[in-house]
């Protein structure tokens, strides 16, 4: 008997690692190195900045097989099991590598070893569609000893990310793949983002023939601490990144603007870093009816106008608003705020709530009109690419993925620039706030969309630190690294 994670915890040899044919007749739908039924389950790992994350993650794929069609009314993923912890670093007002290094050792092993109770039973009701030729592992406690279905893959962040963190959660991967004798599918982060929305769809039925949507292609905007992206997503792995930022990432921004925007007395009572949250939730105490009267930039003309606060005596500059150029630059913000805050300071003036609200306010509307700004260029770029290229396809999807993806005032400025700018008919679609930030869920599900495309990890790949989308970057983008395995349907 091997033993995994803990002494309670063991696994039976003799069925998990003897794996039935695939039969020939239907082995061409599926990886080589899988065995054939009508679902796919991995356990995921997310471990790239201070979030420690486990989840599994099931899709039903019985609608791949020849001869067979949609489950009407019956979603075709499932998620059993997801949780995360995130490192406690407010005493730093900001992610501390090291106490996320730390936490990610002290948490991850514990929450995959929880994670093993939700596995499917065999045979239970809460597998999709069990098989009984699947693999088992048994999972011992005090009281019984109950054996629940092997993954048929682990789902790993690869990376980008902080090389030490993503390595503790790839270490862990590895181990388990080996134990299973199962296969590694080491995941894109920021793929991972991008397909979040796939998942939710799945989650919910809410496509014909349990298709997930959106489908290829469509337009998405990545809004994290750590990234400011837009880019076209033309199939699994083609992704054409068409903007970055030149300075910091929007979600930084809005941190550093919060932590001098909002009153220590906020800041105090905080039980989490995430203080752009806690910015937008300041600025908006009522939620939606605090900005309903909001009223979009009509033109690009009106983007240049610079709208100087009659109330306080101080503005904001929109970056690039003489330009049309497809990059963004969010620092000018922070370093506004900081300006105002500081004269303030220098002068001896109080400043009033009141203020500290309209400050928090137009940091967020400078923020998020240059986004929506960035992305009606790159909505008309595509538009015309199109029309060129003969065809008929057009981005008829905008996703917004990445922890400001939370931000419900984000969303309406997105939705009113669209609507005014002749885009009235793209969909704007967001993930559930708890999906929106980093989490092991949506690492699953790209590990499923990869591994049912003919890909898994060879166990000598190292974590990746940076690493693009784009296939034609300078490191390759997706399948760039190596120890990529490529099984025979595998599509490039």
């Amino acid at each position: 008997m091997f033993s995994l994670i803990s002494s309670r915890v063991t696994i039976n040899t003799a069925q998990a690692f003897r794996r039935p044919p695939v039969p020939p007749s239907i082995s061409k739908y599926f990886p080589s190195n899988s065995i054939a039924r009508r679902s796919l389950l991995t356990l995921a790992i997310e471990s790239s900045c201070d979030d420690t994350s486990v989840a599994i993650v099931e899709k039903d794929t019985s609608h791949n097989l020849p001869g067979s069609s949609g489950h009407s009314g019956y979603a075709p993923a499932k998620v059993h099991f997801l949780q995360k912890v995130t490192a406690d670093t407010r005493k730093y007002r900001g992610i501390h590598p090291i106490e996320a290094l730390q936490s990610h050792q002290e948490n991850l092993a514990k929450l995959v070893q929880k994670a093993l109770c939700s596995l499917p039973l065999n045979g239970g009701s809460s597998s999709m569609n069990d098989d009984v030729t699947t693999p088992r592992v048994w999972v011992n406690n005090m009281q019984s000893s109950t054996r629940h279905r092997l993954p048929d893959f682990v789902s790993v962040t690869r990376g980008p990310g902080m090389r030490s963190n993503l390595s503790v959660g790839l270490d862990t991967a590895k181990g388990l793949a080996v134990a299973w004798q199962i296969p590694l599918v080491g995941v894109h982060h920021m793929q991972a983002h991008l397909l979040t929305p796939r998942l939710v769809s799945a989650l919910n039925d809410t496509a014909p023939d349990n298709t997930p949507q959106p489908d290829f292609p469509f337009l998405s905007i990545l809004a994290s601490g750590g990234h400011s992206m837009l880019v076209h997503s033309k199939s699994l792995l083609d992704h054409e990144a068409l903007a970055t930022t030149v300075d910091i990432a929007i979600g930084e921004t809005l941190d550093k603007s919060a932590r001098l925007i909002l009153p220590e007395s906020v800041m105090e009572s905080a039980n989490t870093t995430m203080y752009g949250k806690l910015l937008e939730q300041f600025a908006f105490p009522s939620g939606p009816t605090d900005y309903a009267d909001y009223q979009p930039l009509r033109t690009r003309g009106e983007e240049t106008v610079k709208r100087d606060n009659a109330d306080w005596g101080w503005s904001f500059t929109t970056p690039f608003a003489n330009t049309k150029d497809l990059k963004f630059s969010f620092s000018c913000v922070a370093s506004t705020v900081g300006k105002i805050m500081s004269d303030k300071e220098k002068k001896n003036v109080q400043i009033t709530e009141d203020e500290r609200i309209a400050l928090a306010r137009e940091s967020m509307r400078v923020c998020f009109e240059h986004l929506a700004s960035r992305t009606i260029i790159a909505l008309e770029l595509l538009r015309k690419r199109y029309a060129f290229s003969g065809g008929n396809e057009q981005v008829k999807t905008l996703v917004v993925s990445g922890g400001v993806a939370a931000n419900q005032f984000l969303m309406k400025v997105l939705r009113d620039f669209l609507d005014v700018r002749g885009f009235e008919d793209v969909q704007v679609i967001a993930p559930p706030p708890y999906l929106c930030t980093d989490n092991a869920a949506m690492i699953g599900w790209a590990g499923i969309e990869m591994f049912e495309a003919g890909w898994s990890t060879d166990l000598s790949c190292k974590a990746v630190r940076r690493w693009t989308l784009d296939p034609n970057a300078d490191d390759g983008g997706i399948l760039g690294p190596d120890c990529w395995i490529r099984g025979e349907n595998s599509k490039s």
